[in-house]
């Protein structure tokens, strides 16, 4: 374990309104624009990062999507662990309930959170005031769904070069405690430890292994919703500086919880993905990739994690792919 002290409270709304001018990208791909900083890939970045392919290799980023998750009673009361539920089973088609002769079929669904595991989290998730990503309103997320940056919107968007920072392992750690904050210092410390240089259009996975030692132990506690290592406030002047398409880790909400703020909650979230335009990934699964990584000592790798086109949501589960 890596601990920390707790971190100072100086994010108050002046210097949440200053960070919010700087790493602003309102506009930048003109008034319309609903996938923000996925437009820093491109076509040529995709085909560098398929070259980054050279053993076969592929890491699924992916927790199980099952009743043993992450969701529960110490989490976020209004997610639930996924639900699966069989409409039609070998025992309906053996006792000829089905109907047919000669065979017969199985069917199922699951009912689901669509942000209670592995996910993105979309450009309409957050808001920033009463905006929402590139300016939008968020009155304009209703009921219905969101009428603006919803997550069908990037379904073609989710595949270039992943850079892995093992935070946990550069700080000689199993992980990171929570309220550990990863500080720009460590950031670069991690890329420069590792060799690894984390470039524009890059997704971006850090690794602080605090999903591990829940699995470890066989205990999520508060993992969903409470104390967690993760990323300080200062990180979206660094994230915003070296144009990354999207940021994801193995916690369930990216920052540092207790954060640097009494003003807010998430004051982190609130930079990032409405202002800046980051899709968000949480609740990756990243002890594999990181083993393999630490002993090849290569860091890059072609990453490919489409969303599911939901039409108006604000998050969607996925199976990133890894592939070395």
């Amino acid at each position: 374990m890596h601990p920390s002290a707790p971190l100072k409270p100086y994010v108050d709304a002046e210097v949440m309104e200053d960070t919010a001018r700087k790493v602003s990208n309102w506009n930048r791909w003109g008034p319309d624009d609903e996938i923000g900083t996925l437009n820093f890939v491109t076509p040529q970045d995709i085909v560098r990062a398929s070259a980054l392919v050279r053993h076969g290799k592929t890491f699924s980023l992916a927790l199980p999507f099952d009743q043993n998750g992450p969701q529960n009673a110490g989490g976020w009361g209004m997610r639930f662990n996924p639900i699966h539920t069989m409409l039609a089973t070998g025992s309906d088609a053996a006792t000829g309930q089905q109907g047919h002769k000669g065979g017969g079929y199985a069917d199922d669904m699951v009912s689901m959170p669509l942000q209670c595991g592995t996910q993105w989290d979309g450009l309409g998730h957050v808001f920033y005031g009463d905006k929402m990503w590139n300016g939008y309103d968020a009155k304009l997320v209703d009921s219905l769904g969101a009428a603006k940056n919803g997550i069908e919107h990037t379904k073609s968007s989710m595949v270039g070069r992943g850079v892995l920072l093992d935070i946990a392992r550069y700080k000689g750690a199993d992980y990171l405690a929570p309220g550990y904050g990863i500080s720009n210092d460590d950031l670069d410390g991690c890329a420069r430890a590792q060799g690894v240089e984390v470039r524009r259009g890059d997704f971006l996975i850090c690794r602080t292994g605090f999903m591990e030692q829940c699995l470890a132990e066989a205990d999520w506690g508060g993992y969903a919703g409470g104390a967690s290592p993760g990323m300080r406030f200062e990180t979206a002047e660094w994230l915003h500086a070296r144009e990354v398409a999207a940021i994801a880790t193995d916690t369930w909400g990216c920052e540092v919880i207790p954060n640097e703020s009494n003003y807010t909650f998430q004051p982190w979230h609130m930079m990032v993905i409405p202002m800046m335009g980051i899709t968000m990934g949480e609740i990756f699964y990243l002890e594999e990739l990181a083993k393999d990584c630490a002993a090849d000592g290569v860091y890059e790798f072609l990453f490919v994690a489409p969303t599911l086109p939901i039409t108006g949501a604000v998050g969607s589960p996925i199976n990133p792919q890894a592939v070395k």
